[in-house]
C-alpha cells in the first residue's frame, strides 16, 4: 500500500489533490504536512477518513518534523508554499524561507529516506510576463515578483538536485486555478464573496491583464498524471481551458451573480504586475491527460459552491488580515470608473 506525504494539504489545490488521489487510487495513504497558516483549513479535508489521511502539523523548513512525516514514503507531493503576491511585494522574508528554505529541507529529507519521486508544484509565473506566444518548459525564467522570484529559485534547486544527486524529481508550472476552497484573499473568490455581500471588488488597473484558468480539480489530476508518468528530471507546464482578460472574468461573474458594475473599483495597478501568462502543455498532453472541467460549468459551480458554504468562508474573510492591503488600496481614493 503506497504511502505519500503531501505538503501543504490543508491548503486550496493541496486539498482538491488529496481528495483526488484518495479517490483514484484506493490502496494510497496519504501523510499530510501542513503548518496550518492563515491559508491552511483543517475544514477542507475534515471529512476524509482517517485510517487513509492523517495530518501532521508542522514547518517544512524543520528537518526533524519533515524527517518524521516523510520516513516510509514512496512518494512527495510538495504544495506548501507562500503564494499570495501582494504579500510578497509587502514583505517577502516569509516566502524566501518557505519557497525556497523549505523546499531544500525536503529534497534532503528525499534523499536520506530514498524516496523514489518527488514532485515540486510550481507556477506559470515564474517565466514572467509573456506578450506573445507561449511559454514552454525550457524558456527562460523571468519572476516579476517576489513571490514568483521564490519559486523561480526553489525550481532551479530542484533542478540541480537532479543533475547533481540524480534526485528523482519532477516540477509542474500551473496557470491560475479556480474551485472550491480556494481562501478569500485570491482574485476570483474574494470577487464571487464580496459581489455576495454587495461590497466593492478592487479591479487592478485596467483591467486587461491575461490569465489561463485552471480548474483545481483538472490540477489535481493533471499532477497525478505526471507524478505517475512524467520523465524524472522534467518540467510540465499545466494550462487551463480558458484564457482572458480580468475585466472578461469580472463582466462574467457580474452577470452570472446579477451584480451591477457599480460594485468593480479600479485601483493602482500592482507593482511588477504581469501582462500576459500563457503556457504551452504539449509535454503534458503526451502524457494522455485532457481537461474535464469546462470553463462556463466550472465557474457556475465555483459561485454555487460558495453561496451554499458561506460558513466556511465568512469566518475567514472576518478574520482574514490580508483585508488591510485592500484598505490601503481603497484609502482616501475615488473609483476611476468602472468595467
Amino acid at each position: 500500500m503506497p504511502k505519500v506525504l503531501v505538503t501543504g494539504g490543508l491548503g486550496f489545490i493541496g486539498s482538491n489533490f488529496v481528495r483526488r488521489a484518495l479517490s483514484a487510487r484506493p490502496s494510497w495513504t496519504i501523510v499530510d504536512l501542513d503548518k496550518r497558516t492563515y491559508a491552511g483549513n483543517p475544514a477542507n479535508v475534515a471529512d476524509l477518513p482517517r485510517s487513509r489521511h492523517r495530518w501532521i502539523k508542522g514547518d517544512i523548513c524543520d528537518p526533524k518534523t519533515v524527517d518524521k512525516a516523510m520516513r516510509g514514503c514512496e512518494l512527495v507531493v510538495h504544495f506548501a508554499a507562500e503564494t499570495h503576491v501582494d504579500r510578497s511585494i509587502h514583505d517577502a522574508s516569509a516566502f524566501l524561507r518557505t519557497n525556497v528554505v523549505g523546499t531544500q529541507v525536503l529534497l534532503d529529507a528525499a534523499l536520506r529516506l530514498g524516496v523514489r519521486r518527488f514532485l515540486h508544484v510550481s507556477t506559470d509565473e515564474v517565466y514572467g510576463s509573456v506578450p506573445k506566444g507561449f511559454s514552454r518548459e525550457g524558456d527562460r525564467l523571468e519572476p516579476n515578483s517576489p513571490y514568483a522570484a521564490s519559486k523561480a529559485a526553489s525550481d532551479l534547486l530542484v533542478r540541480s538536485y537532479f543533475v547533481t544527486h540524480k534526485a528523482p524529481v519532477l516540477t509542474t508550472r500551473a496557470s491560475n486555478n479556480y474551485g472550491p476552497y480556494q481562501y478569500p484573499e485570491k482574485a476570483l473568490p474574494l470577487m464571487i464573496t464580496n459581489f455576495m455581500e454587495d461590497k466593492p471588488f478592487p479591479m487592478y488597473g485596467d483591467g486587461r491583464q491575461v490569465r489561463d484558468w485552471l480548474h483545481a480539480a483538472d490540477h489535481a489530476r493533471a499532477i497525478l498524471t505526471v507524478l505517475e508518468k512524467g520523465a524524472l528530471g522534467e518540467v510540465y507546464n499545466i494550462g487551463g481551458s480558458y484564457t482572458c482578460q480580468n475585466r472578461e472574468l469580472i463582466e462574467r461573474v457580474l452577470k452570472l451573480m446579477g451584480k451591477p458594475r457599480s460594485l468593480v473599483v479600479p485601483v493602482e495597478d500592482r507593482k511588477g504586475h504581469d501582462r500576459r501568462y500563457a503556457l504551452d502543455c504539449g509535454k503534458l498532453l503526451k502524457l494522455g491527460f485532457k481537461h474535464e472541467y469546462d470553463f462556463d460549468k466550472g465557474l457556475r459551480e465555483t459561485i454555487a459552491w460558495y453561496r451554499d458554504n458561506e460558513r466556511w468562508w465568512r469566518p475567514l474573510k472576518k478574520a482574514g488580515g490580508y483585508r488591510s492591503y485592500y484598505k490601503t488600496q481603497y484609502k482616501g481614493r475615488r473609483p476611476q470608473g468602472v468595467v
